[in-house]
């Protein structure tokens, strides 16, 4: 036989016929010839796909043209393993996948979430606001020259109490007019607070105190 020459009686000589056949679809030139006839008949036994790829496409290939079925046992018997394997797995993944999906928790509605946000903004929101402080300065008229103006300071900011108010341990007295002082002051209060309420607790001295008025709010 003219042409290339390979033991395919062995597994060298296979897997150099495999590496020859590689961009050929037969062993001399461009149609089936006696040299593919002489090689198939020398093959003991079909070329296993995985390992010879290129050996097994024409193997079948001269197979279909002889009229040859299907390939030796050998390779029926490993095809036949490998198949129920994979199966196996298939199987083995599709129960799982129903595992998972059985102990997955049922998604949470948009409406559901809506109002778990809204609840978690109002609760940060309440947690802010607890924390918040405001400073108040103040201003107190009394109603003459000869009160005691120190006295009175110390009369209001000691019974006027709320949760979350905060007096100054001091004051100042700042001249009006005419020999008139008034008190200057501050006091710290809570979210919670109005200074409206701390300015009309201490109006309620009215044998003592003329106005009060707010002169600035600043939060801390």
């Amino acid at each position: 036989m003219a042409g290339p020459k390979f033991d395919v009686a062995t597994e060298k000589g296979i897997g150099a016929f495999n590496g020859f056949m590689g961009s050929k679809s037969y062993v001399q030139g461009w149609e089936y010839s006696e040299a593919d006839s002489e090689y198939f008949a020398k093959f003991e036994s079909w070329p296993e796909s995985v390992k010879y790829p290129h050996a097994s496409r024409w193997y079948n290939h001269i197979a279909a043209i002889k009229g040859v079925r299907g390939p030796v046992s050998a390779p029926v018997a490993a095809s036949a393993t490998v198949v129920p394997e994979k199966k196996e797995e298939e199987d083995d993944f599709d129960v799982f996948g129903e595992d998972d999906d059985e102990e997955e928790e049922p998604k949470e509605s948009r409406k559901d979430m809506m109002a778990r946000l809204k609840k978690e903004a109002e609760e940060r929101t309440a947690k802010k606001e607890a924390k918040q402080r405001t400073l108040c300065a103040i201003e107190v008229k009394p109603f003459g020259t000869e009160q005691d103006l120190m006295a009175l300071f110390r009369k209001f900011s000691s019974e006027i109490k709320q949760d979350g108010l905060k007096w100054a341990e001091n004051c100042s007295l700042v001249d009006v007019a005419f020999g008139i002082k008034k008190i200057v002051t501050t006091f710290t209060m809570g979210a919670a607070n109005s200074s409206d309420d701390v300015i009309e607790a201490i109006e309620a001295y009215e044998d003592d105190v003329q106005s009060v008025e707010l002169l600035s709010m600043n939060v801390l």
